[in-house]
Parts: structure tokens; sequence; C-alpha cells
């Protein structure tokens, strides 16, 4: 490697125009250099490769044997630069038969999901999901090492390892969710109602969505009581449907167990915060085309 890293590479263009045209001004000119600059660049390259490169022979510059046995590889080399140094390939969603992981929330997987993947089916025919369950180590790993592209759906108030890119994705009201037979609440509740209420709780990783909503009762001195306390949606649906008590939700999320589930929907107390959802990813990876394109399905 001593002669390479003895050689100017800011050189190999210059040495390529000069090969290529065997002429010191045409040379110049291509590279958009004076006469003289180039001229100087030649007697540099000359000194570098202890070879005189170019030589006069009659009225015109002829290369010696070694310069153009150099050409040609010169050449292939610079090619190689530049394809290294382009800009990826477009992302034609298409043509692509690439397959995406995301690790998601059961609120993605239900309601988001199956009309991507409608949408899908007319643009990108080729492209599929898999979907995986957030861990509880963040997949930090799975994302670093490609085996995952995505986590969305995320609560906002989880703490995520700083590496991660995380961006706004969707914000989404809470509404209660009670058995339709349930003639203790009306279509309205207030604050004391809803605490009087056994509840069915829901908790992602580290229980954000439930300390969401406890840390506001907290803040106005009041707390629940629950009688369950699980990490999907539809099994605390279920459990709503068999008992007495509420289950607070994503509103969408009640209004698709509404139309599977003997459940209705109630106003949850004035006041109650909003759930913001995220998505995130591997800054690695920011600035591929295909994950790109991703996004910005989901955030439509």
């Amino acid at each position: 490697m001593k002669p390479l890293r003895q050689f100017d590479l800011n050189l190999l263009l210059l040495l390529e125009a000069l090969l290529t045209e065997c002429h010191v001004s045409r040379a110049a000119e291509r590279m958009f250099l004076s006469q003289s600059a180039m001229s100087h660049a030649l007697n540099r390259l000359r000194q570098q490769l202890d070879d005189p490169l170019l030589v006069r022979s009659g009225n015109r510059l002829k290369p010696t044997p070694r310069a153009t046995a150099m050409l040609p590889e010169i050449r292939q080399a610079i090619r190689m630069i530049e394809h290294s140094l382009s800009p990826p390939a477009p992302f034609d969603p298409s043509r692509s038969d690439r397959c995406f992981t995301i690790a998601s929330t059961d609120f993605f997987e239900a309601l988001i999901l199956p009309p991507l993947m409608q949408n899908l089916q007319l643009t990108a025919p080729g492209i599929r999901i898999q979907i995986e369950v957030i861990r509880q180590d963040g997949n930090l790993k799975q994302l670093e090492n490609r085996e995952l592209d995505l986590i969305v759906g995320l609560d906002s108030k989880q703490p995520v390892d700083p590496q991660l890119i995380s961006r706004s994705w969707h914000t989404e009201p809470l509404a209660c969710l009670v058995a339709e037979g349930n003639t203790q609440v009306d279509q309205h509740l207030s604050l004391e109602q809803y605490c009087q209420l056994n509840h069915v709780i829901f908790s992602d990783l580290a229980g954000v969505t439930s300390d969401q909503i406890d840390q506001w009762l907290a803040q106005q001195q009041r707390r629940r009581n629950f009688i369950a306390c699980t990490v999907n949606y539809m099994a605390g649906a279920r459990i709503v449907a068999a008992t007495d008590a509420v289950m607070t939700l994503p509103r969408q999320m009640a209004l698709l167990f509404a139309q599977m589930l003997p459940v209705k929907l109630i106003t949850p107390p004035p006041g109650m915060p909003e759930i913001e959802m995220v998505s995130l990813h591997h800054p690695l990876y920011s600035n591929d085309p295909g994950l790109k394109w991703l996004l910005e399905q989901l955030q439509q």
C-alpha cells in the first residue's frame, strides 16, 4: 500500500484526461484548468509514477507503454469510484419484491395494516409486510442489524434508545368501552363515575399507556382500580364484554370492537389526554429509498 499512500489521488482524473487526449491543452479544457496547471500536474505525475507518461513524437505526444497499459485500469477505477459515490437508485415500489419487517402495536396491525395492504396490492403488488411484536428492549439490535425496518405505533411517552430516530406518526383520542348491557353508565362519564368503575387496563412495553391515564388522574388526586391488565386490546375488549368493567383505549380500536363484540362506546371524562404515537428507525438506514417510501405510505 506504500505507493498508493504516496500517490496524490486528486491527480487520477487528470491522468485519465491526459492519457485519453494525449494533448495538454485539450486535457486542460476537458478538466476546466489552465494549460499551465495541467502541465504542472503532468510533471507531478511523471515524478510520482517515475515514468514520462507522454513523450513528444514529431508534433504530437504519444503515451509510453506503461501509460498505455495503465489507461484501461485507471478508467475502470474511476468508474468504480463514481458508482460508489453515486446516490442510491430510486425506489420503484411497482417493481420491488422487498419484504419490510415492522414491529408494531395491535392498533397498527388491526387498523392500519389492512388498508395499507389493500393499497399495496394495487400500487406495489410484489412488496410484502411482515409484522413482529415490539420487544422489551425496543428492538434496537434488530433495527441495527436490519432484521427489522421500523417500529410503528409506540406511545411517544415510552422511553427509547436515543440512537433511534423518532418521528411523530399519529395522535388518537381515547374512548371508553363497556359491555353492551352495562346499565351502570350513561353515554358520558364524569371523573367520579370513571374512578368508581372496575377497569381493564392496557399496558405496553413499560405500562406507558396506562401510566399516562393514571398520571392524569393523580394530578387530580384520583385513582382507579383494575381487575385485569392486558397487553392486547382484543383480550381486554372480550373481558369488558363479559364483565361490568370499563376499558380506556384508542377511539378507532373501540369502534372496531363495537362492530365485533357486544360492547359499546362511551365518552371518557373531560380532559383525558390523547395518545401520541411515533415511528422509530435506525439512523444507519435513514437514506434508504425503500424505507423513505414506506414511511411516506404509513404517514398517509
